[in-house]
């Protein structure tokens, strides 16, 4: 039987953060492996231990996923800055009610017939203050 040393510790999201694209693809690639060497071992009949390793592996194939993920929106998110129409996925979420809520220069304007009655009647002054 051939022994390999897996790397089944947990991984630091901040040492995959400092990867590139290529090595994080890499390191994927390599977690894949490993996990499916650990679930060929298992079905072996293996030791039970092996089944922690396995939860490990593939908390650390979800934790690359993530960043590469990550790093992806990112790309995508300062492509369209400063642009007029940003992809819905980009959008800031808030609530429905929010996204549909005027904005302050629509709250802000007046019918003609409003801003001819505020000139005219303007606020009235009252002699004694509550």
């Amino acid at each position: 039987m051939v022994s390999i040393r897996y790397t089944a510790a947990k991984v630091k999201i901040t040492e995959l953060r400092d990867k590139s694209q290529a090595e994080l693809t890499q390191t994927l690639d390599q977690y894949k492996r490993e996990l499916l060497d650990l679930k060929v071992q298992q079905v072996a009949g293996a030791a039970a231990a092996k089944s922690s390793k396995i939860r490990d592996m593939r908390k650390n194939i979800a934790r690359v996923l993530t960043v590469i993920t990550q790093q992806n929106r990112d790309t995508v998110r300062a492509k369209y800055a400063g642009k007029k129409h940003i992809p819905k996925d980009l959008r800031a979420k808030k609530t429905r009610a929010m996204r549909r809520a005027l904005t302050k220069y629509e709250l802000s304007r007046k019918t003609e017939r409003q801003q001819k009655k505020d000139i005219h009647f303007g606020r009235r002054q009252y002699a004694i203050k509550a």
